[in-house]
């Protein structure tokens, strides 16, 4: 930010049509004193009045400096003085005029030298010469009868010495308006040239705040689409191409396919049309949103419905959670069970973990599908991945996603994405998500898997074993498996460790 300190800020350049200005007033000075100075000749008051040349050096160095006063302030106020005392010393005829003259080049020099500290000094010592002269001048004619004939000069206060004081008066005044009002315009054009700096830095916050909003809207909508289409679209193309396979074999299981080609394409439609009622109506943008944790179990349905085995764990007591935490870590989960879907391969399963802890609030989505080599080439565009991290981290969470440790005996390791939001307030704590959950569980019906024959169920396991853990629920794709799942997450408490290597989900 500039600096507009006293002693830092320096006043611009006056402008072209400013100099004009001034050269139009010197010429205006000079015509109007040598006009008043042969109108006080023509009255008489001075008997003997100084020759034509000495008129012309004091009238000129009084008047015709001025042209160039913003420019020199300090050496044309020096002119104007000096034109000043030899008006004043050698008897030109005129008065008015010099005297505003003096007055504009004292202002000057307060107004317009940058110089603040040679300023001050040049009015100083020009203001103390001229009273000094004012003041030798007085008494030198005090002592002269022929100056000031009708004053008297018998006692303390007489009437030349009243006249002596109105004339001391009159020039202290003089000098100080003119030091006054030079102070004043530079402090009004440095509170001017202030105010207008902090105009330009609003107006160029102003617009790098209004680009910085239309970036984190398109970031959003981008997001919105993403989760919509790729979630949507991927659960379409795999039912699609499993009812092309099965269509003359199998009609009924083709049928089924079709059907849940038909509920994902409806409600893709109906969140796109949310999306575009938002987009339309900001001011409703806090209702338009209705998914959350407590809709988990649907995107495990919808994932079962696709092929998927997938198996949604609860651990720890549920309660209620911010719009924003609510909505991010559910988008997490939907956008992991898509890569899953896209990138895992055939035979591979799911599961999603929720997490409820004192300090914090966590979701998990594993799978065991085929395990991409770091380096290879991947098939995903990586913006999943970077939407999960950009929903998350606006809510002060943190995203890992990578390859999942290989278990005992296994090569298989496949992937794992884990977001967990800290500090979420348990204020509130009550059964409202307690019961979504329950009735998601309740309205979340079997659906046939496509390719595997196996049929659906739920389970619930036993929260022994779990550290601080208060409830544990499990819907599990396969009514054989629905057992040792609910074991393993009553047995395990600490996270899946995540391998390190190159990310290649999108």
């Amino acid at each position: 930010m500039t600096d507009y300190s006293a002693a830092a800020w320096v006043r611009p350049q006056p402008s072209p049509a400013s100099l004009r200005g001034d050269v139009g007033l010197a010429i205006l000075l000079a015509v109007a004193a040598l006009t008043t100075s042969l109108l006080y000749q023509r009255t008489g008051l001075i008997s003997e009045p100084a020759e034509p040349w000495v008129w012309a050096l004091g009238l000129g160095l009084t008047t015709l400096p001025l042209a160039v006063r913003r420019r020199y302030p300090v050496p044309v106020a020096a002119a104007v003085s000096i034109g000043f005392f030899v008006c004043g010393q050698f008897a030109v005829p005129e008065i008015l005029i010099v005297n505003i003259c003096l007055f504009i080049a004292l202002y000057t020099v307060g107004a317009w030298e940058p110089r603040r500290a040679l300023s001050v000094w040049t009015r100083i010592v020009i203001g103390g010469a001229l009273i000094a002269w004012l003041v030798l001048s007085l008494i030198i004619s005090s002592s002269d009868t022929d100056a000031f004939p009708g004053l008297s000069r018998s006692g303390l206060f007489s009437a030349y010495a009243t006249f002596a004081v109105i004339q001391l008066i009159t020039n202290l005044m003089y000098f100080g308006g003119a030091f006054y009002f030079g102070e004043r315009s530079w402090r009004a054009a440095r509170t001017q040239a202030r105010l207008e700096a902090q105009g330009r830095e609003l107006e160029l916050e102003r617009q790098t705040s209004a680009t910085q909003a239309v970036a984190l809207d398109r970031l959003g909508i981008a997001r919105e689409l993403h989760d919509v289409v790729a979630h949507h679209v991927s659960v379409m193309g795999i039912q699609a191409a499993a009812a092309r396979r099965s269509i003359e074999r199998d009609p009924a299981r083709a049928a089924a396919a079709l059907e849940v080609v038909e509920q994902s394409a409806h409600t893709a439609v109906e969140e796109l049309r949310r999306l575009v009622h938002t987009l339309r109506t900001p001011e409703a943008e806090g209702a338009s949103s209705t998914v959350g944790i407590a809709q988990l179990a649907t995107l495990v349905a919808e994932s079962q419905s696709a092929g998927v085995p997938t198996t949604l764990i609860v651990a720890g007591e549920p309660r209620p959670l911010p719009m924003l935490v609510d909505v991010a870590l559910y988008r997490v989960v939907q956008e992991a069970l898509t890569n899953v879907r896209k990138h895992a391969g055939r035979g591979a399963s799911a599961e999603v973990r929720l997490r409820f802890e004192q300090q914090a609030v966590e979701v998990e989505v594993s799978d065991d599908g085929v395990r991409q080599r770091a380096g290879a080439p991947s098939e995903g565009s990586g913006l999943g991945l970077r939407g999960m991290r950009e929903r998350i981290g606006a809510v002060g969470g943190t995203v890992q996603a990578g390859r999942r440790e290989p278990g005992a005996g296994s090569e298989a390791g496949g992937f794992l994405v884990r977001a967990a939001v800290p500090n979420v307030g348990r204020s509130a704590v009550g059964s409202a998500v307690g019961n979504d959950f329950t009735s998601a569980e309740a309205a979340a019906q079997p659906v046939p898997e496509t390719g595997s024959g196996a049929g659906t169920g739920t389970s619930a396991g036993g929260a022994g074993g779990r550290t601080g853990i208060d409830t544990s629920t499990s819907i599990s794709a396969s009514a054989s498996a629905s057992a040792s799942a609910s074991a393993s997450a009553s047995a395990s408490t600490v996270p899946t460790p995540v391998a390190e290597g190159s990310e290649v989900r999108s």
